[in-house]
């Protein structure tokens, strides 16, 4: 029997290393040619798959593929598109079959955050309820960090890299000026319901600075957080705020939260900064300057964390070896095996406990008055930042980013109307 082929695609917000995961999907699949023929990647995700527009990743050379291991964003396209159950949507997954079927896919990579999980999962059931074998593999990736059983998630070490640089350099540049000018600076990180990126800015505090962090996990108590301020500002001079975007008032309302919605139901957020450097503003009176890190901290290959390099390939790696040896709907993990010096090993975890299931911070990660992180916090944080892994910089001095061909084969199926 001829080997099956293999569908691979990225979901959700992209990061600075989920090429690294896609190239060690592609390149571990290429070493076993008898258990897997050709390497589909969908065009834009899971949409890929419905519309039929699959990339022949055999058409992309050895050296390009290697490349994707240094290069940001998702190469093949993603998308913010979650599937419905089998129940609500069965033309969606009749339509799944159906391409599966049509290109004999028989192993389906999904590398993504929760959501994709989700989605992975619910593709794991095929072979069950309609009666078509396809092994699915969720490659975990999410800068937000979220993700359960996993010790961390590919994509946060870099982005906690970028945020614990970012908000030390931007503290040092108004320590210089406190004195006649601003004296509160804001950065805004992402993360909806975990803190785990606004915990990195809190490292700063190891190199003398004062630092305020929101955590998604605590209520923002207004008057307390200008006190705490203005005593800093009183003490030093100036005052550093991490902000994450999924601060949210005692009701519940996000400090950003805009009014509108994405297609996943969530409530869409961006404006937290602002809404504290006022806040600050009208109750202290201190001059301040606020930046929001938005697609800036999930795609800076040039300062990603090594160990997250390292992981994303291996954990890639990792799904197409399970696969092979016939695990089906279950995620690699990164099973931490020591802090100092820093040692890993791989897992695995099914689906079914992977879905759907967020994971906060601990509440022993995050200081006592709400504005901080502990000993233990910083423990867990400081090994997922630490080394550098460059990319290659041509002559011009930029770096060295491959972009695909993406050449698609040819459709075997009339058009689908999603």
């Amino acid at each position: 029997m001829s080997a099956k082929n293999a569908f691979y695609a990225q979901s959700g917000g992209v990061t600075a290393v989920i090429n690294a995961s896609a190239c060690g999907v592609i390149e571990t699949a290429r070493k076993h040619p008898d258990k897997i023929g050709k390497i589909y990647a969908g065009q834009n995700g899971i949409i890929g798959a419905l519309t039929e527009n699959l990339i022949d990743t055999s058409l992309e050379s050895d050296q390009d593929i290697a490349e994707l291991r240094n290069t940001p964003s998702g190469a093949f396209g993603s998308c913010r598109y979650k599937m419905k159950s089998l129940e609500e949507n069965l033309k969606e997954y009749e339509r799944l079959i159906e391409v599966f079927k049509a290109h004999d896919i028989g192993y389906f990579f999904y590398n993504g955050g929760g959501d994709s999980a989700d989605t992975c999962f619910k593709v794991s059931q095929l072979s069950e309820k309609m009666g078509y074998p396809v092994q699915a593999i969720h490659i975990p990736k999410t800068v937000d960090n979220d993700l359960p059983i996993t010790d961390n998630c590919p994509g946060f070490g870099s982005v906690a890299k970028y945020i614990a640089v970012s908000t030390l350099e931007a503290s040092y540049d108004v320590r210089s000026m406190a004195k006649t000018s601003t004296k509160i600076f804001v950065i805004e990180v992402m993360g909806r319901h975990a803190g785990w990126i606004a915990a990195a800015g809190g490292l700063v505090e190891d190199y003398d600075i004062p630092v305020v962090v929101l955590f998604p996990e605590v209520e923002f108590d207004q008057e307390k957080f200008l006190a705490t301020v203005d005593a800093k500002v009183k003490k030093h001079d100036y005052c550093t705020i991490v902000v994450s975007e999924g601060t949210h008032w005692p009701d519940g309302r996000f400090l950003a939260e805009q009014g509108t919605r994405d297609d996943f139901g969530h409530a869409q957020l961006g404006g937290a900064a602002p809404v504290v450097a006022n806040i600050i503003k009208d109750a202290l009176g201190y001059k301040f300057h606020w930046a929001v890190a938005d697609y800036l901290q999930r795609a800076a290959r040039h300062l990603s964390s090594k160990s997250d390099v390292e992981q994303a390939y291996a954990l890639g790696k990792a799904g197409v070896e399970m696969a092979i040896a016939g695990d089906n709907s279950i995620m690699p993990t990164v099973v931490r095996t020591s802090n100092n010096p820093y040692a890993w090993e791989i897992g695995k975890a099914p689906l079914s406990e992977v879905a759907n299931v967020e994971k906060m911070m601990p509440m022993e990660y995050i200081s006592e008055d709400g504005f901080g992180i502990t000993a233990a916090c910083k423990e867990y944080l400081y090994p997922l930042i630490q080394g550098e892994d460059y990319p290659d910089y041509d002559d011009n001095g930029m770096p060295k980013y491959v972009t695909m061909k993406g050449i698609l084969v040819d459709k075997k199926l009339p058009e689908f109307e999603m």
